[in-house]
């Protein structure tokens, strides 16, 4: 029975939560509404109190009308008036302990706050008020610890009790903490284990600290001396003490598998509470030190929450669960074994919330609803109700309620029910009390959220767009969009429970007015707001990783897209951190500059971009890289004679790698203060093997290479000398040549001081004739790098040799190289010499080589000398000036290319070598061909008629041969350049001019002529010419422009337009007298108009109307007037326009001096004078 009507109260509360819902009266922002008391703060269940300073123990809550406070302690009531030293502040219940007349011990105690007003009774916790202890220390003197090295040590610490418990160190009378290891740490306790002592353990301060937080005092224990010794001096010491010998064994302590100090035995167990700190412990001796591992049985150890301390010898879980419990294994082993321990650990609980406290219910009359009060705990929790703070059984009767367990149910509640209700939740291990009022209203709704509030979000991103509202019943939400067509439900709108709507994913089209009305059966009530989805700030110019060098500037850059509502601002991190304080970082509008570089400024930078609404990130890494710094530490080892190995330190590589090591050496004896490269080491060794040359004092240095350059030199070695020795090589470059015909000048390349290998260097020099096989002729030669022999033959090959000396030996035999003595010049010419003609510009020479001993030298080469002698054809003049062409190398012909045609030329051939040219060929002449001629010297025209014109022109300059004739050709010419069908005469050759008939009058004309000889035709001259225009139409226009009557007419034009002006100006002057505007609106059309008294423009000519007055002016579309700001200016005259004439004979034209499209070009200009010509050749387009 009992458990079928726990069932039904089950269900019930199910059907009841789904009716109700929790809801907070707000207090502060609707007046007048009732509301029960809610402790809102209060003090510590477990309050610790500084007895140095007055005790505060916190009570706060709120209610309509506010609450009044009272207090019980240790369960009676706390009458505060009666005691001076308490006073309760104003509006509060928090009471205020002055301790200055009593010890705070005197108020320790349980207290409890109890808020009320007349709509219920609110009850704080019980709060336990306990005054904080720091006792101290006995101050009693310990005795000294005598161990023997290897044994177990437990230091004990041992503090007195204090509350909270104290924090224990150990430290030395420096106040320097002690050195823990695997060997010696600190338990959990506070003492001091040490698996195994060594003689350094051995001292006489090891000082256990106690620090109790609360008060934060630290109190000392007395000083604890250990010494460790070793078998001997135990026995020795133990002996002088108590007058025995070998009290201790004389075996030495063995070394030994592992035992623990603690725990003992071999399991344990554990407690610990949900929530709380597991901390296990295991603490082993042994020889050597064992080390100590964990396992949990049947499962693993949480990852997240598990951790080991005191070198493994802790293991510490947090935040403990029931899934915690279990046997945990430790195991501690060294090389002779392993020992074993179990902790069997078990969870605890005191009580916790499942579903959260309860929820205070607003509920209106008639309504229902609950109150669950649902928690847990290990064993499980007993739980009470009260209400207005007394025992809910002892409480008046309420019809309306039911008590179920952990649940209360309110059916048909009424007014008058408010009233504030305590659970309480409890076991062994703790408890859980909270209030939870029923406050029974009657409101209309009412939205709390701001009128016309503005949401701003970024597209894509989640819109929240609140209706806080209150009313009783709770009111019901609904949300409409710009209008109020239909209710907001479904994609992409989520209405939760508190009326917030939400737009999981926001677009511009969500964009606009919302409205949310709060309905229930007492009102409705309605609220706009608004919403703005902005488009997201993207930086679209990323910053890039940067490699500077030290000195320079460096620039990141950070270009934004951002809404244009938004305004984005940037900031510079380094590193997660601002900016150095340095006026060399300059930030701009999407940039940050760095000045003069140093490596201190090497790390990540990070641009931040943020608006009101969002924010971007984007950073980029800066190396700073510089030159290495030099190498150090220069040492010489392995010496040798001819070889030493050179070894360093690399300096500073400042970011960028070494890429190779350049040594350097100075030869202090030949050649100081002057560096050499002598060999390159990869950046990756610091060592390099050199090889050495005799006699020469060296002194080493390095220099690194990375990206950025050299480093500087490092400081020079320590100087290395080595032994003179006899040359290793001989001279190299050895020459023979002559500088006159009968030397001999031998040179070399000298050794340089390092190749001497010895002092006072010397060479010896030999030289013989090749052909013939004499003896050597050797010299001595010392600071010179030549000899020079005299009296040779000419041009004789030598064998030469050159051998390096010292005062310690010779070089090695040296190589024979070829030289010749000195050259003469030839004594010959070639031979056979002739020409052949190839054609009219180019001839080709042929001769017979010259022998070599009479050339006497390197043959160079042949020269071919060679000159016009005159042309064939008696106009041309007599040339005599050479030219010269040299064939390089052992020819035996030669070509003459770009010889004149029709010319007789002269040539010789000499033969040339190292000294000068040989003596010259016999001279011998040809003659060229006639070729094609040059283009006629000139062109010009002469006498053009109308379909005539003569051509005249003079023989080209280069003829080339005879002239056989000439050919002519000409073609018109039209405006656009595009030519006309050719005409072509053939003319003798002794005519210079020619007469053109029957060509077209007033045309343009090209002529194109050339010469020809026996080989052709060569190029041609052109020139222009254009006839002249028709005589008959010359004539007509000057005889119209120049006749009487035509000049009389003109000047009757000109008067007329005079008058005209004079009248229209007149009439302007009086003003309002015609009704301009009705005239000006019958003009239809624009086109064509009759001259009129009000607009003064022209149509067709008439007598009769000379005398109306000119009053405005317009344009018309044809161009017919034109008028502009001066009222002076009447037409325009010009060229263009259809001449007509009227019925008596005379011109009336369109006198204007611009056409239509001229003048909508031009727009409003000063007219111009009348032009006789201009009207002229108007009239001659009729005749």
């Amino acid at each position: 029975m009992m458990e079928r009507r726990r069932m039904d109260a089950v269900l019930l509360v199910v059907f009841l939560g789904h009716l109700t819902t929790a809801l907070e009266v707000p207090l502060d922002l609707l007046e007048g509404l009732s509301q029960p008391p809610t402790i809102t703060h209060q003090s510590p269940k477990d309050y610790i109190i500084d007895p140095r300073e007055n005790i505060i123990i916190h009570c706060e809550a709120k209610g309509k009308p506010h609450p009044s406070f009272s207090w019980t302690r240790n369960g009676t009531h706390f009458d505060i008036d009666q005691d001076p030293n308490v006073h309760m502040r104003p509006h509060s219940g928090t009471l205020v302990v002055d301790i200055s007349r009593e010890k705070a011990e005197h108020f320790e105690g349980i207290y409890q706050c109890t808020a009320r007003n007349k709509h219920g009774t609110a009850v704080s916790n019980n709060i336990v008020v306990r005054q904080s202890r720091s006792p101290l220390w006995s101050k009693d003197k310990i005795k000294p610890i005598v161990v023997q090295e290897g044994v177990s040590l437990i230091l004990p610490c041992r503090p007195p009790a204090g509350l909270p418990p104290p924090i224990i160190f150990w430290m030395d009378n420096n106040f320097q903490r002690l050195p823990q290891s695997s060997r010696v740490s600190q338990a959990l306790n506070g003492d001091l284990y040490f698996s195994n002592v060594l003689r350094e353990d051995s001292r006489n301060d090891y000082i256990c600290y106690a620090r109790f937080p609360h008060t934060q005092t630290i109190q000392q224990k007395q000083p604890i001396t250990v010494k460790v010794l070793n078998l001997d001096a135990i026995n020795d010491t133990m002996a002088a003490l108590y007058n025995d010998t070998d009290l201790f064994s004389d075996d030495p302590v063995e070394e030994r598998k592992p035992t623990f100090l603690i725990p003992s035995g071999p399991s344990s167990s554990k407690m610990v509470l949900r929530g709380h700190v597991l901390e296990l412990e295991c603490i082993a001796e042994g020889l050597p030190t064992p080390e100590i591992s964990w396992t949990k049985v049947s499962s693993d150890f949480p990852a997240q929450r598990t951790s080991t301390l005191h070198y493994q010898k802790t293991l510490r879980i947090v935040n403990v669960s029931e899934s915690d419990e279990g046997d945990y294994h430790c195991t501690a082993r060294n090389q002779f074994g392993s020992a074993h321990h179990t902790i069997r650990v078990t969870v605890k609980a005191a009580p916790y919330w499942i579903s959260g406290a309860p929820r205070n219910l607003v509920l209106a009359p008639g309504e229902n609803g609950v109150l669950t009060c649902r928690a847990s705990g290990t064993p499980k929790p007993s739980i009470t109700w009260a209400m207005n703070g007394i025992p809910i059984e002892n409480s008046p009767k309420d019809l309306s309620r039911k008590v179920e367990d952990d649940t209360i149910i309110f059916t048909d509640v009424q007014t008058g029910s408010s009233a504030v209700y305590q659970c309480n939740i409890s076991n062994d291990y703790g408890y859980l009390l909270a209030n939870a009022f029923v406050n029974v209203l009657s409101e209309p709704p009412r939205v709390l959220t701001p009128a016309n509030k503005v949401y701003q979000v970024i597209k894509n991103h989640q819109a929240l767009i609140d209706c806080a509202s209150f009313g009783s019943p709770i009111p019901k939400i609904k949300w409409f969009k710009d209008s109020r067509s239909s209710i907001l439900v479904g994609e992409p709108y989520i209405l939760h429970d508190n009326g917030t709507l939400e737009i999981h994913i926001a677009q511009a089209q969500n964009s606009g007015k919302y409205i949310c009305v709060a309905q229930n059966v007492l009102g409705i009530y309605e609220n706009h707001v608004y919403l703005e989805v902005k488009e997201p700030t993207r930086i679209l110019k990323q910053p890039e990783y940067k490699v500077i060098q030290r000195g320079r500037t460096v620039m990141f850059e950070c270009k934004v897209k951002h809404d244009p509502s938004l305004f984005p601002t940037m900031t510079w991190l380094k590193d997660d951190g601002e900016l150095p304080d340095d006026e060399r970082f300059t930030v701009g509008s999407d940039s940050l500059t760095i000045t003069d570089v140093t490596e201190n400024d090497a790390g990540v930078y990070t641009c931040i971009r943020n608006t009101s609404l969002d924010v971007d990130t984007a950073s980029a890494e800066l190396t700073v890289v510089e030159r290495p710094d030099p190498p150090s530490d220069l040492e010489l080892t392995d010496k040798k004679q001819r070889s030493v190995q050179l070894t360093w330190t690399p300096g500073d590589e400042h970011n960028s790698p070494i890429q190779k090591f350049l040594i350097q050496y100075e030869d202090l004896l030949h050649h100081r203060g002057h560096w050499h490269n002598l060999t390159e080491v990869p950046g990756t060794k610091t060592t390099a093997h050199l090889k050495l040359s005799p006699y020469v004092h060296y002194s080493f240095r390095v220099l690194a290479l990375n990206t950025v350059g050299f480093s500087h030199p490092s400081l020079p070695s320590k100087i290395y000398r080595t032994d003179p020795a006899a040359p290793d090589e001989n001279p190299t470059g050895v020459q023979g040549f002559g500088t006159e015909h009968d030397n001999l000048v031998i040179s070399w390349k000298p050794l340089s001081g390092l190749q001497s290998n010895g002092p006072r260097l010397h060479y010896r020099v030999m030289w013989r004739q090749k052909a013939v096989d004499g003896e050597w002729t050797t010299v001595t030669v010392a600071n010179n790098s030549k000899f020079v022999v005299s009296g040779t033959p000419t041009f004789v090959p030598y064998e030469l040799k050159v051998q390096a000396v010292n005062d310690h030996g010779v070089g090695p035999e040296p190589a024979i190289f070829h030289g010749y003595s000195g050259e003469d010049l030839p004594v010959a010419a070639p031979e056979n010499v002739q020409a052949v003609v190839l054609n009219s510009t180019l001839a080709e020479v042929h001769w017979d080589p010259v022998p070599q001993k009479l050339i006497r030298g390197y043959l160079k080469g042949y020269k071919v000398y060679y000159w016009k002698e005159r042309s064939l054809h008696k106009h041309n003049p007599h040339h005599v000036e050479k030219q010269i062409l040299s064939f390089s190398g052992n020819h035996s012909h030669g070509m003459l290319p770009g010889l004149h045609p029709f010319s007789l030329y002269s040539f010789n051939v000499r033969v040339y070598n190292g000294k000068g040219e040989g003596p010259p060929s016999p001279t011998q002449q040809f003659e060229m061909p006639e070729g094609v001629p040059g283009a006629p010297t000139s062109l010009t025209v002469t006498n053009p008629n109308l379909d005539s014109l003569t051509l005249e022109w003079s023989p080209p300059h280069d003829r080339n041969g005879h002239i056989t004739g000439y050919t002519l050709k000409y073609q018109p010419v039209n405006n656009s350049n595009e030519l006309g069908p050719v005409e072509e005469l053939a003319l003798p050759a002794n005519e210079t001019s020619v007469t053109l008939l029957n060509l077209k009058y007033s045309t343009r004309y090209r002529f194109y002529l050339n010469a020809k000889t026996v080989r052709g035709a060569g190029p041609a001259i052109s020139q222009e010419a254009v006839t002249i225009m028709d005589e008959a139409v010359a004539s007509r226009q000057v005889d119209i422009a120049t006749q009487g009557w035509f000049i009389g007419l003109m000047c009757a034009i000109a008067l007329l337009i005079l008058i005209l002006l004079i009248i229209c100006f007149i009439q302007r002057n009086k003003g309002g007298k015609y009704p301009v505007k009705e005239k000006e609106d019958a003009h239809t059309d624009p086109e064509f108009q009759p001259m009129k008294e009000d607009d003064c423009t022209f149509g067709e000519y008439s007598d009769n109307e000379d005398h109306k007055p000119l009053k405005g002016s317009r344009t018309p579309s044809n161009g017919t007037v034109k008028r502009d700001d001066s009222d002076d200016s009447l037409v325009d005259y010009g060229e263009g326009g259809d001449g007509q004439f009227n019925e008596d004979g005379s011109f009336i034209g369109q006198y204007s001096g611009k056409s239509a499209s001229r003048d909508i070009a031009e727009g409003h200009e000063s007219s111009e004078a009348p032009s006789p010509i201009n009207a002229m050749n108007s009239l001659n387009s009729f005749v």
